[in-house]
């Protein structure tokens, strides 16, 4: 299995102002793995330390910040030589130890020539708990399930996925029909390594969903384990409610539906847990089109959205046959599921600020607006070929946007004011609207 972000990873090693990297994400995205990847191809040896219950550790980092004494430890702990720019240090579930986290600092200022990478899949959640924070002293990376075009390579149809990473937009049409299958099966399994990986060593669906199932069921437990006691009921009230909150013509989340009488302020901290555990995202709503759009954030309003659209169609209960074969009955959902794959496609391929707009009067709304470049971009989703851009065409005449996206199951195509963006290609919108 490859993961583009091994690029990124490339270029920190070889920066000129490396700092220690930490790479963020929720469980089970594969932090380990690409660390172990990286290390194995680009370093002589790897010095993996794991702080989930290791003691020893605890108390390496708690006498001080020595940091001759803390590699001397970190050698014995490893049972790795650990050599200068030869060897990559992983420090992994670092949350689990706020001292080590706080000696990255160190090691940036007086041994920046170790090359460190850790990593914590409730870093988020650790960093509100008093943890001294080493500001400005480290670099991050945000690892999330796989993209759509790593899914395709994954499952072994590497040329396919080479055509859509290079945006060959002339021959990618050929293969439509192909491709278009090949979603359909991603909004099932999703991009979770593990699921991916059961699927490409089994092809077997229905042990996709028993997968699904257990990684739901992990992060349940998570909540019990990690969040306070008090709030862990709300929270998972609230991570329960997402997809029938999706389901819904109006998407924008509801307090209310959670239970009748809900408030904002009951769920506010359950809602920032989730977010900082790097389960769910949070879209907010714009009343208004001028640069830059973060400041016309309207903060009461907002959509919640899985980290994996995989994992939300096992939460929804969407069965295989369902969702591959098209059933009529399906298609309102349909939609949810398409505007699910296209937040995630954006997260995991591109740096972009999400938002949604929607009037006044709620009315009209644009299923996605970003910035690209000097452009605002309103870009509306479509779950079929259905080419009708009503609302996408009141939204332009009345804010005058140069650059307008539909995504659909269509092929590429230009016209006076819209361009219509395959959603296997979404990913790439940067590059198409350069070219286009």
């Amino acid at each position: 299995m490859y993961r583009d972000k091994i690029v990124e990873l490339e270029k920190w090693k070889n920066s000129n102002n490396r700092k220690p990297l930490i790479i963020r994400g929720a469980r089970q995205v594969g932090k380990t793995w690409i660390m172990k990847e990286f290390g194995e191809k680009y370093y002589d040896n790897i010095a993996y330390i794991n702080f989930d219950g290791n003691t020893r550790m605890n108390i390496l980092f708690e006498k001080d910040f020595d940091l001759e004494k803390i590699i001397e430890g970190l050698k014995i702990e490893s049972g790795v030589n650990i050599e200068q720019e030869k060897t990559l240090i992983i420090l992994d579930e670092i949350q689990e130890n706020p001292e080590a986290l706080k000696a990255l600092k160190y090691f940036y200022e007086n041994a920046n020539q170790y090359h460190i990478i850790s990593a914590g899949s409730l870093l988020g959640v650790a960093m509100h708990q008093g943890t001294s924070f080493p500001v400005g002293k480290v670099d991050f990376m945000d690892l999330m399930p796989l993209s759509f075009f790593e899914f395709v390579e994954a499952i072994g149809e590497e040329q396919l996925a080479k055509l859509l990473k290079n945006n060959e937009l002339d021959l990618i049409w050929v293969f439509n029909e192909k491709i278009k299958r090949l979603l359909k099966l991603y909004y099932y399994i999703g991009g979770m390594p593990e699921v991916v990986e059961s699927y490409v060593q089994n092809k077997d669906l229905v042990e996709v969903r028993e997968l699904q199932k257990k990684l739901l069921y992990a992060y349940e437990q998570d909540f019990s384990k990690h969040a306070p006691p008090n709030i862990v009921p709300r929270i998972r009230q609230l991570w329960n409610n997402i997809p029938t909150q999706l389901a819904k013509e109006n998407k924008k989340f509801i307090y209310g539906l959670i239970r009748e009488g809900a408030r904002a302020r009951e769920y506010e901290i359950a809602l920032s847990w989730l977010i900082d555990c790097g389960l769910i995202y949070q879209i907010s709503r714009v009343n208004n089109c001028k640069v830059p759009l973060s400041a016309y954030q309207d903060f009461s309003a907002f959509k919640l959205y899985l980290l994996d659209v995989g994992l939300l169609t096992a939460m929804a209960g969407v069965d295989a046959i369902t969702l591959l074969e098209g059933n009529t009955i399906f298609n309102e959902f349909k939609g949810s599921l398409t505007e699910q794959y296209v937040i995630c496609q954006l997260k995991q391929c591109t740096k972009l600020d999400i938002f949604y707009w929607s009037s006044d009067t709620g009315k009209a709304e644009i299923d996605i607006i970003t910035q690209i470049g000097k452009n605002n971009i309103p870009i509306e989703v479509k779950s079929t070929e259905n080419l009708q851009s009503k609302s996408l065409k009141s939204f332009v005449e009345k804010y005058k946007t140069k650059i307008n996206v539909r995504t659909s199951m269509s092929d590429y195509r230009k016209d006076d004011w819209i361009i219509n963006i395959p959603l296997w290609s979404i990913g790439k919108i940067e590059d198409i609207v350069k070219i286009s």
